[in-house]
């Protein structure tokens, strides 16, 4: 019942990218800021000790019946204040580092065409892979050779070349 929403009943999935679209003036905003964000960010202030609340402001209770396992929730307007066109999401909210951390310590790398787990390597597990490929194979090995020096490096490069490397990734 805030603002043009009227009788409205839905059923929003977990752990999904929701995408709320319509009309200009259809409510868009009542719901998603107004009344889905007032509601998770009361409910995530509520949750806090006594000592943490006095630092907030609570919002609002929005003017529903019922909102049932809603999560704490972000929100960001499009009247951001952010002047830097390589703000995102994450950084305007503060949340990239931690997504950062989050996927780094749980995440699990997969081969972008095959899709299938990556594994680490010893040295000795590599060499072994590369020694089982039929003859004539082509690879690409990539390995820092300088770092931390300015410079063309043509004698490095010359080096590489005569060692039968054909190309070389700057």
């Amino acid at each position: 019942r805030t603002h043009n929403l009227k009788d409205i009943n839905l059923t929003i999935p977990r752990d999904k990218l929701i995408v709320i679209t319509g009309l200009s003036g259809s409510g868009k905003s009542s719901l998603a800021f107004d009344t889905l964000y007032a509601e998770g960010q009361r409910r995530y202030v509520e949750s806090l000790s006594a000592y943490a609340r006095q630092f907030l402001s609570l919002m609002e209770k929005p003017d529903v019946d019922h909102i049932e396992g809603l999560s704490p929730a972000i929100s960001i307007e499009q009247k951001s204040t952010s002047h830097n066109p390589r703000s995102t999401v994450g950084t305007i909210t503060e949340v990239y580092d931690y997504l950062r951390l989050l996927y780094a310590r749980v995440g699990e790398p997969r081969c972008p065409t095959h899709h299938a787990p990556l594994a680490a390597q010893t040295i000795s597990q590599m060499v072994d892979k590369v020694i089982e490929m039929p003859e004539g194979s082509k690879m690409m090995l990539l390995a820092p050779i300088v770092k931390e020096r300015k410079g063309e490096h043509v004698k490095t490069l010359e080096n590489l070349a005569a060692q039968g490397f054909i190309r070389a990734r700057i």
